[in-house]
Parts: C-alpha cells; structure tokens; sequence
C-alpha cells in the first residue's frame, strides 16, 4: 500500500513504483528477521531486526559519484570519510540495527570478494552500512543478525516493487511513537525541467507524537491521546527520553551531479524531514546520503590519459531537483508508517500501527483528503 491509496495528497509526480528502484539500475532487497515473543532473554529473543541492501546500479560492482550530509549526528554511516574525500560510492549500501553494523560491514566485504569487485592482491572496500536503534522491540544486544541474512538481502535485490513497513532493517523501528520501518517514494521532472528521476528509501525510527504532521495537517496531536495508553512498554524503555531515535535516507537520482551537488541534495532531505515533524534531536541519528547514476565508473577499467569526462548538470537547473527530494522524503516517511503493522517485542513491549480509519477522519475535518482517489 502507498500513502495515496488512502487518499492522502502529496506535491509532484511519483514514478511507476513510486520507489526508489524508479531510477533506473537501482535493486532493494532485505532480510527480516521475527521470532520468539515475551519476556527478553539476551541472546534468545525475542528478535524483531533485520537487514536492508540498497545498490546504486544493476551491475553492482561500479562505482557512482555521491554525497552525504549529518543532520544530527547521533549515528552511524560508515565509509562516508571516504565517499566526503573523494566523493565515490562503490558496491552496495546495508541498513540494519545499531549494534549489527559490524555484521553487516564485514560481509559486504566478504560479498564483494565473492563478487570479484576486490581483484587486486591489495585491493580495499570501504562499505557504506547505516544503523538505527530497535532495542525498544528486540533483542538488540543478542547481534542476532549473521552473516546470511545479510547475504540474504544482497542476493535478493530487485528492481520493481519495494516492500515497506515491517521489513528488512526497518522491522523493529517505531517512527512518532507509532509502528514506523522502511517507506520508499520518486519523483518525475518534467521535460522542461530535464526529465530526471530521483527516489528516496528510509529507516524510519524518530519523532514525538505530538509533531507528526501529514500533508499539512497536524495528525500527531489530533491523535495525541490515542492508543498511548495501551502501548506496553517496559520501565528501561520507558526512561529513555521521549525524541530518542533516528532516520537514515538514501537518494537516488539519474541527473548528472557530481559530488559537492549530490551533498546540496543530500541536505535537502531535511526539508522532506521537517514536514512530516522531524527536527533532528540531540539523540538523534539523522544521516543522509545521495548519489548519481548517470556516471558509472567501472573499477577495472583504467582511464585513457589519465582523464574521465563528465556532462555535469549546471547548478541554476538544481533547484527543481532539490525540491523533489524533499517532496520523496516527506512521502517515503509516511509511506513507512502507513505500511507498518502494529507489532510486540522483548518483554511484550506493543508499537501499534496507525489507525487509517481515523487518519482519513481527520484528513477529511482539514479537507485533506483525496477521496475520488479512496473510492
């Protein structure tokens, strides 16, 4: 299901999957991890985790150029020291839970040994992993993601049609103290405005109930007192302070962009963010990365002259494309709540899903709602 399936209005023109896969040569593919149920048993369960792969190009093993941007850096995104000192972005791109980047790190590594990108004798990878915390739902300190799940959501990439909600990497993340996880979304340019695609996929894990807003309308705090009450949460939870948690979003786009305009792309997922009532908190890991198809650099191939040519898009034409990033953002975010179902974890802690019905009730009250498009 998509956010517009309910009748909820958004700005600018989505592509056929409304994902990022609609720019071309992008693959998704994820690992989802739920076993057990009730009482936490470090090590054993109960598991609500996962694991989200994400390759910039079909084949795989080319390089594109990229750029990344912290909002708040309470997070980690690893290798982007490398992709800021360069601005390259090899192999693919993992999402997973705070404490299984490790994992996830070590075995793009190993994948892409299996995979041939590593052929010299002293040949390196730098792999870009992403983390949020989903310790409120699962077993988090029981690292139950291994190898092969991670492996499992490399190996399952596709094109076409993304899963979202309680999925891969996103499987136990709560996003505005409802069910929150992975949501995808794209944009289309029109011709006169050069055509290009951009997509936005993220892991959805931050926000206060009281701020979410969506399509302009401030669901959070006519929905403030609903379902709260009922939500389970454990005393070392409960503790926790209340805008604890984070979002990780990855760009895509097939404009011609080279790396410090990828970065400018890159910061404007904050407007996206901003909309549907995040502000980067100070326990917050709000990290943000971009990058281009419209280059692919082969790493076997070594360059005639030393040279490689670009066709670079000038920057008085950026400012359409910066706008549809943060219109993908805001739709992916909320394209993850609305998929999300309502989930127990450790301890029987409850995240409940968000009631649709009475989301459309309220949109309707503001004159918010698409309704010709619900029938």
């Amino acid at each position: 299901m998509k956010a517009r399936d309910l009748g909820i209005l958004f700005d600018g023109n989505p592509g056929k999957f409304n994902a990022i896969t609609d720019v071309a040569g992008v693959l998704v593919g994820h690992s989802t991890i739920i076993e057990g149920e009730g009482k936490l048993l470090v090590g054993k369960g109960p598991i609500r985790t996962g694991v989200t792969a994400i390759f910039p190009c079909s084949e795989k093993t080319n390089e594109v150029l990229a750029g990344f941007f912290s909002y708040n850096g309470n997070g980690e995104m690893t290798g982007t020291h490398w992709i800021e000192e360069t601005g390259r972005l090899r192999g693919p791109i993992c999402i997973t839970n705070t404490h299984s980047v490790g994992i996830a790190r070590d075995t793009i590594i190993e994948w892409s040994v299996k995979n041939k990108l590593l052929k010299r004798q002293f040949s390196w990878s730098l792999p870009v992993v992403a983390e949020t915390y989903d310790g409120t739902l699962n077993d988090i300190n029981g690292f139950h993601v291994k190898q092969k799940h991670v492996f499992e959501a490399l190996e399952s990439a596709k094109t076409g049609d993304i899963e979202e909600g309680n999925v891969g990497g996103g499987t136990g993340m709560v996003c505005h103290q409802f069910k929150g996880g992975i949501g995808t979304s794209s944009r289309i340019l029109t011709e006169d405005k050069g055509g290009y695609t951009v997509g936005v996929i993220v892991q959805a894990n931050y926000g206060l109930r009281e701020h979410l807003t969506i399509s302009g309308v401030p669901i959070g705090k006519e929905m403030k007192e609903e379902l709260l009450p009922e939500i389970q949460i454990d005393k070392a939870h409960k503790e926790k302070p209340d805008d604890a948690g984070s979002i990780i979003v990855i760009v895509a786009t097939d404009a011609p962009l080279i790396p410090y305009q990828l970065k400018r792309i890159a910061k404007r997922v904050t407007a996206g963010l901003a909309r549907v009532g995040g502000y980067g908190s100070n326990s917050s890991g709000d990290i943000f990365l971009a990058f281009s198809t419209a280059k692919k650099l082969k790493t076997e191939e070594i360059p005639t002259m030393n040279l490689i040519n670009f066709e670079v898009l000038d920057d008085r034409y950026v400012t359409p494309l910066f706008k549809t990033t943060a219109e993908a953002t805001e739709e992916a975010i909320i394209n993850a709540i609305i998929n999300a179902e309502t989930m127990q974890g450790i301890n029987n802690n409850t995240i409940f899903s968000i009631p649709h019905d009475r989301l459309r009730e309220i949109l309707k009250k503001y004159n918010r709602l698409d309704e010709d498009r619900f029938r």
